[in-house]
């Protein structure tokens, strides 16, 4: 039998790269750190308001590809300790939470304000009446 088990590629870290993040050769906590760094930078990104809409895309695809990581390595046959569960579904919750802000970013741009009507203002005088 050949032994198909990686390393973490991270220099001194030397922990067991599950199957669901050989294609990223980290460990599931280097992934974790990773995934939480991107999405800061990403949120600081999508906050300034210059992110052109491919740039958007771009975002919520990687957001997209991290949660079915997360989502495979959750429900996939890896070990994980208490510790590393609270961690993948903290991490799962900020993707969500930059996914939301991804996709509600167009409509935040645009707050139309509140004028008042002439009809409406004369519907409220004859209601006080």
């Amino acid at each position: 039998m050949v032994n198909t088990s990686i390393q973490c590629g991270i220099p001194g870290c030397g922990t067991l790269v599950p199957s669901e993040l050989k294609s990223d050769g980290c460990c599931v906590s280097h992934f974790l750190l990773a995934a939480d760094k991107a999405c800061n930078e990403m949120r600081r990104e999508a906050a300034s308001g210059e992110s052109s809409a491919t740039r958007l895309g771009e975002l919520q695809t990687y957001v997209a590809a991290a949660a079915m990581k997360l989502a495979l390595l959750g429900t996939g046959g890896a070990k994980l300790s208490d510790d590393l569960k609270k961690r993948v579904l903290t991490t799962f919750l900020t993707l969500m939470i930059l996914h939301e802000n991804l996709v509600d970013r167009p409509a935040n741009l645009y707050v139309p304000r509140r004028v008042a009507r002439p009809e409406a203002a004369a519907l409220t005088a004859a209601a006080n009446f």
